[in-house]
């Protein structure tokens, strides 16, 4: 049996200022974040006119697989789901019922494992097939890509043009933090290939080979969460510190736990990470995430045809597959479970 769709998951944005804070309140809820950290992390986005460029860029990338699915002669639909804003899964999967859609693959917007990063979609896709009922078509996750050849090699062109121009300028990998205690359950130890920090770790060492980079370091950025919870560390500007105080005159970042440009991309180092850098006197450049390289769009059609023509799965690392999930079931049984929450929480919810 074929697959009748392929459903574009991702985390959804505010796309004007009154859906600034309704977005917050969806992302944050049963997290006990208090109202003033909300209206504090709203300014990020007031900063940008309460626009969030996640949505837009989703729809462009979505349209770039479009064409690519037409050029390769696949008539495969292509709908758009968020888990936190505007068009919701719940709503988008009923139309694909609605639609007579049966069979649909599932492509969400994170190459990673991790809770929030796979798990968390996992669960995306049982609520909304829960919503819609007995007619919900049967929805089948697509893999992580982190080490698919397509993505390391987008990001390892954006990496040397960024570095072009810039002299002595130390490389720097960033990727969204999480606590500790989630990364361990992002994958047993005799799993360790399937954990968040080495997935990650993974990905600088194959974009860094590739870019012919020798020497680069790996740091996290946008973390949440009250200062008593550890999580994965140094941050990214208390990096370019560090940096500074060694004499390092510039750094290239390169944001490569992110597919696209979103808030936490142009807030979290286009502006904290660079407006530090240029305070220090140091020189800055941010290398591009691969949303608008037209081999991201061929990267999500070859993992379609894995599906639908049994194409072979291409990757550079050793590391176990894992991610492909059918009606939302785990992987693997413990893999990416979510971490306990504390009772009260002031940090900063992510994008």
């Amino acid at each position: 049996m074929g697959y009748d769709a392929l459903l574009w998951l991702s985390f959804g944005g505010p796309e004007g200022p009154d859906e600034v804070m309704p977005f917050l309140e969806n992302v944050t809820r049963g997290r006990g974040v208090p109202p003033e950290r909300l209206a504090e992390v709203a300014q990020h986005y007031q900063h940008f006119g309460g626009v969030s460029p996640i949505n837009r860029l989703n729809r462009e990338a979505i349209a770039a697989v479009e064409k690519e699915l037409a050029a390769q002669g696949i008539d495969l639909p292509v709908y758009f789901g968020n888990r936190n804003w505007q068009p919701m899964v719940e709503d988008t999967v009923a139309r694909m019922a609605a639609d007579g859609v049966r069979r649909a693959l599932v492509f969400p917007t994170s190459a990673y494992g991790g809770y929030s990063a796979c798990r968390q979609y996992d669960e995306d896709i049982e609520r909304a097939r829960a919503a819609v009922g007995e007619n919900a078509p049967e929805l089948t996750k697509l893999r992580q890509f982190f080490d698919h050849p397509l993505f390391v090699s987008a990001f390892a062109d954006a990496l040397r043009s960024a570095h072009e121009g810039l002299e002595n300028a130390r490389t720097v990998f960033t990727a969204h933090s999480v606590p500790d205690s989630a990364d361990k359950a992002s994958g047993p130890p005799e799993e360790g290939g399937r954990r968040y920090s080495r997935q990650i770790a993974e990905a600088a060492r194959l974009v860094a080979a590739e870019a012919g980079v020798a020497e680069y370091d790996v740091v996290w950025q946008s973390r949440s969460g009250p200062p008593r919870i550890p999580w994965l560390e140094p941050d990214v500007v208390d990096h370019i510190e560090a940096l500074h105080a060694q004499g390092v005159p510039a750094v290239v970042v390169c944001p490569v736990g992110f597919v696209s440009d979103h808030l936490e991309v142009i807030w979290d180092l286009d502006n904290e990470a660079a407006e530090r850098a240029g305070e220090l006197g140091m020189g800055f450049a941010r290398a591009a995430t691969p949303n608008a390289d037209p081999r991201f769009a061929e990267l999500v059609v070859e993992l379609v045809r894995e599906h639908i023509a049994d194409a072979p799965a291409r990757k550079l690392s050793d590391f176990p597959m894992a991610g492909c999930t059918v009606d939302g079931a785990p992987c693997a049984i413990g893999c990416c479970e979510p971490a306990r929450r504390p009772a009260t929480a002031t940090g900063r919810p992510a994008r």
